[in-house]
Formats: C-alpha cells, sequence, structure tokens
C-alpha cells in the first residue's frame, strides 16, 4: 500500500500537469486526460493500492491499517520531491513528522481487535463439538 498508493498518486499528478486544468463542466476533458500514459499508469497503481488495502482490511482492524496506509505520505513527499520537483514548505514537513509519530503509536498496538464470544456464541460453540 505504501508503495502502490504514492506512486499512482504521483504518476496522476506528472500526467495531469501536461494534460492542464479541467474544467467540472465539460467532462469529455477528462476522457481526454485517459490518454495520457502518465494518467493510465496512475490508476493501475492506484487499483494495486485498493487491491492491496481490501487485502489487509480481510484480516486486520481499519483501525490499524488506515494508519500504516499514512506511511505512504512519507513516500509521497519524497516522490514530490525528488520526482515532481516540488517544493515542501517546513509546515509540510512537520506534518509528515506528526503523522510518522502518529503511526508509531498505532503499529504498537494489536493489528486485531479480540471480541469475547457472547453467550450464545460460546453455547454454539460447545454444541458444535
Amino acid at each position: 500500500m505504501v508503495f502502490f498508493g504514492p506512486t499512482g498518486d504521483a504518476m496522476l499528478a506528472r500526467g495531469m500537469k501536461h494534460v492542464g486544468s479541467l474544467d467540472i463542466h465539460h467532462v469529455a476533458g477528462v476522457f481526454s486526460a485517459l490518454a495520457n500514459p502518465f494518467v493510465i499508469v496512475g490508476i493501475f497503481f492506484l487499483l494495486g493500492f485498493m487491491y492491496s488495502y481490501m487485502t489487509a482490511l480481510s484480516f486486520a482492524d481499519l483501525s490499524y491499517v488506515l494508519p500504516a496506509t499514512a506511511l505512504g505520505y512519507v513516500a509521497m513527499v519524497l516522490l514530490s520531491i525528488f520526482w515532481l520537483h516540488e517544493h515542501v514548505s517546513p509546515q509540510r514537513w512537520a506534518g509528515v513528522a506528526f503523522i510518522v509519530i502518529g503511526v508509531g503509536f498505532v503499529a504498537r498496538g494489536p493489528f486485531r481487535t479480540e471480541h469475547r464470544a457472547t453467550d450464545s456464541e460460546a453455547v454454539a460453540a460447545e454444541e458444535r463439538a
């Protein structure tokens, strides 16, 4: 997720800089943007992100997975600087630092919430045994 998301976003950003601004009232412009190879590759990377995200959610809590995806913000800032040649202000770096600290807090806990079996579930489990 940390690879596919930021890479897909960077590809879309690069492609859209070539396409130019779009107007919400001219939907045809959105379809013409699909002719740009960076936009197409970006979409496929974001599909890879979605697949990875869905896979992670199938076995871990959202409250664990979503902060873990936030590490992608660090990768996004680095891609923005080195590949898109954008300037990142100290305020943005401070925001990224807060994200990393928050992810550190979340990563220290369990990835899945353990639920106690209710009485009816316990009785059903005993009957199956």
